[in-house]
Formats: structure tokens, C-alpha cells, sequence
């Protein structure tokens, strides 16, 4: 006796509307394979996956006939896992979290935001960045200079002034123009309105650096012969090595 159609896997019969085929569905997720049923696609209806298994098929299939999904594989267990058993991951978060972002899983989005690692990430750091006037482009700036000074050599630096409050504000203008006119370009960070101090925004310099793929250290700068200021608490190097 032969098997109903109606339980052979979706995924090697793509015509007609989904209503009418298999519940069981084949996929191919950035090259991992996975199986699983096409209620636990479509769980959150409001979601851009179930939107994907919703009606006429909206996607590729790959040579065996497996629905195809060009994102990252690794990632989509912890999905599936959730939409199947609603357990939250506790690994790779930050990058679960772009993926549920991607499929729209409002749900498992908003678990995730209120999870430590992304809580900490997105109210506290973010947050505090947001109140650091240019902060995005100022580490973009330093990036620019730390590559155009990188020709023929093993390391390059960027001179960073980092000031809390508008009087060191004040104080650091007034260093910068002492400065000889051969100066090194200098990124000036802040002031800002919020608790965490300069070594807290220096560590983030350095992180969102680093998440860039950029091997960088910092210390404090120590004056040359021209700067003519008494104070130089607000000047650091940032260090870029490139092999």
C-alpha cells in the first residue's frame, strides 16, 4: 500500500498553496539541514518566517528540493528549538538575537532583550553611548586615520582626547590648540551626561573597535614637545597593530 502524498516532507513538492502539502518540511538553512513541521514555522503568525510557509511557497529550493533560507545555519537550531519547546537560548546571544530580528519573532526577541547579555548591551552601554555626542563616527573616524597611517607599517596610533564635562572640555581645546601645526589628528570623545567615567567610555572604544576585527590597545598619552599644558589626563594613545 502506498503512502498518502500528504505525509511525504515538504520541500521536493513546492507547487500549489502549502495548505494542501505536507506537514512535515525539509530545510536548508545556510547549509544545515533541518526538519520539522510546517505548525512550528508557522507558531507566531505575525512573524516574517511563518510569513514564508504562509500560502503559495516563497522560497528557493536547493537540488534535493529542500526549501532553502540564505542566512546563517548555526543559529537557526536555537529558532527551532524555541518555536518547538519556547526555550530561550543561553549561548551565542547576541547572535540568536540578529537572527530572531531577521525571522521577526517578536516573542523570543523581546525574551532575549531582557536576557543579562543583551539588557546589559542594549539599556545600559547602548544607552550611555547614545549620550556621547558622535560617538559612531568619531570611532569611524579613528579607523580612517589608523589605515591612512598603516602603509608600510607594523602599527599605526591614533591620539584620543576623551573629556566628561564641558570644563575639561575647555581645558582639552585649549591643549589641542598649543598643539605644533605638525600635530597628529586628535578624535575628541565627549563630554557626556551619564554615570560611567572615561575609563568605561575608553573600554568601549575599544570593544566596538575590536568588534570591527581590529587588534588595538590603548594607555595614556604622554606629552610631546608640543603640547604646553600642565594636565594631560584627558589625551590617550590607541594602538593599532596589523600584523
Amino acid at each position: 500500500m502506498s503512502i498518502s502524498s500528504e505525509h511525504k516532507p515538504l520541500g521536493k513538492q513546492v507547487t500549489g498553496s502549502l495548505h494542501t502539502l505536507s506537514p512535515i518540511v525539509e530545510l536548508n538553512v545556510g547549509g544545515e539541514m533541518y526538519t520539522t513541521t510546517l505548525s512550528t514555522l508557522k507558531k507566531h503568525p505575525g512573524s516574517k518566517l511563518a510569513e514564508m510557509f504562509t500560502g503559495q511557497p516563497k522560497l528557493r529550493t536547493d537540488s534535493e528540493g529542500r526549501f532553502f533560507i540564505d542566512r546563517p545555519g548555526t543559529y537557526f537550531k536555537y529558532i527551532l528549538e524555541y518555536l518547538r519547546s519556547n526555550q530561550v537560548p543561553t549561548q551565542c546571544i547576541q547572535d540568536v538575537y540578529k537572527e530572531a530580528l531577521f525571522y521577526d519573532i517578536e516573542p523570543l526577541i523581546k525574551q532575549l532583550e531582557d536576557s543579562p547579555q543583551l539588557f546589559g548591551e542594549l539599556v545600559a552601554r547602548k544607552q550611555f553611548l547614545a549620550r556621547v555626542p558622535n560617538y559612531s563616527e568619531n570611532i569611524e573616524l579613528m579607523i580612517r586615520i589608523a589605515r591612512a597611517e598603516a602603509v608600510a607599517s607594523r602599527r599605526s596610533s591614533v591620539i584620543v582626547c576623551v573629556v566628561r564635562t564641558e570644563e575639561d572640555a575647555a581645558r582639552c581645546q585649549d591643549a589641542l590648540s598649543s598643539l605644533d601645526m605638525d600635530k597628529k589628528s586628535v578624535v575628541k570623545f565627549g563630554p557626556w551626561k551619564a554615570a560611567p567615567s572615561i575609563s568605561d567610555l575608553l573600554d568601549c572604544i575599544q570593544m566596538d573597535v575590536e568588534a570591527k576585527g581590529y587588534k588595538i590597545a590603548f594607555h595614556p598619552h604622554v606629552a610631546e614637545k608640543g603640547f604646553r599644558f600642565k594636565s594631560h589626563d584627558f589625551f590617550y594613545k590607541f594602538l593599532f597593530t596589523w600584523w
